[in-house]
């Protein structure tokens, strides 16, 4: 009898360890960053795609497809905000920083937007919503797979006369702005790509003069992960003028931050 309890709390024991080890996954995710994205990045959509064959951000597009109503931007942004709180975390600008950039475009006002880094065409709808007649917004994505993504998501919000989405790599587009798509000076840029393109896009932007005085830059993810190389460059340099505005991580109470430079001239 005793031979047999010792059998059973082995299992027992190997319960306890895995409820322990999953209750220290809960607890850092709510304070670290850095191990929610490796739990939802890296295990969680790993795991999720192999046994439903496809990517996180077709199963996003399929949940809006099937969920909001089509031409109906706001209700495109709210069914992705309730599947990345609800089911999968995904790395979209999220309702809370959207406030911040709702208000910095209509501060804006722009003719010509840019956005660098599109990934499922969440804040590309959000931004083209806000747009006044005539005006356009370049979306750049890298990613083909994202980009087909989002080239269906801007089309069901009904955006898609106002976005032109333009594929490759920011460092290749940036320079073909003015001849090949008619760009005289941008009036605002969203910064939302890869972090460690936002300082040398940035002095891209200025050399191949596409920044008049009072053009707005507005940057994601300044804290986590971080852009701190950029943070530098815009805070320290007499041609722009910078405001900061904290907040969470998109879909969580992770610290992060938005960092607004007004171009001076």
């Amino acid at each position: 009898m005793g031979e047999m309890l010792e059998n059973s709390s082995v299992p027992l024991f190997i319960v306890f360890i895995l409820l322990f080890i999953l209750l220290l996954i809960v607890v850092l995710m709510r304070k670290s960053g850095t191990a929610a994205l490796i739990w939802n990045e890296i295990i969680r959509e790993k795991v999720t795609n192999f046994i439903m064959n496809q990517s996180k951000e077709q199963r996003i597009l399929n949940f809006v497809l099937q969920n909001a109503v089509r031409g109906d931007p706001c209700s495109v942004m709210d069914t992705i905000d309730k599947y990345c709180s609800q089911k999968e975390w995904a790395m979209n600008v999220g309702n809370e920083k959207g406030l911040i950039l709702d208000k910095t475009v209509e501060e804006a006002n722009p003719s010509v937007a840019l956005e660098l880094g599109t990934y499922c065409g969440y804040s590309a709808v959000r931004i083209s919503r806000l747009l006044k007649a005539g005006a356009r917004l370049l979306t750049v994505e890298f990613n083909p797979e994202f980009a087909a993504i989002a080239k269906q998501m801007i089309e069901f919000a009904g955006v898609q006369d106002k976005v032109k989405l333009l594929e490759g790599p920011s460092e290749e587009i940036i320079p073909q702005l003015k001849k090949k798509y008619e760009v005289d000076t941008l009036d605002f840029v969203f910064l939302d790509h890869w972090k460690d393109r936002y300082t040398p896009d940035t002095i891209l932007l200025q050399e191949c003069n596409l920044l008049r005085k009072g053009s707005i830059l507005l940057a994601d993810n300044i804290i986590f992960p971080g852009a701190p190389d950029f943070l530098n460059y815009v805070r320290k340099s007499p041609h722009f003028k910078c405001t900061n505005y904290p907040s969470h991580l998109e879909y969580m109470q992770v610290e992060d931050a938005m960092e607004k430079a007004v171009f001076l001239g």
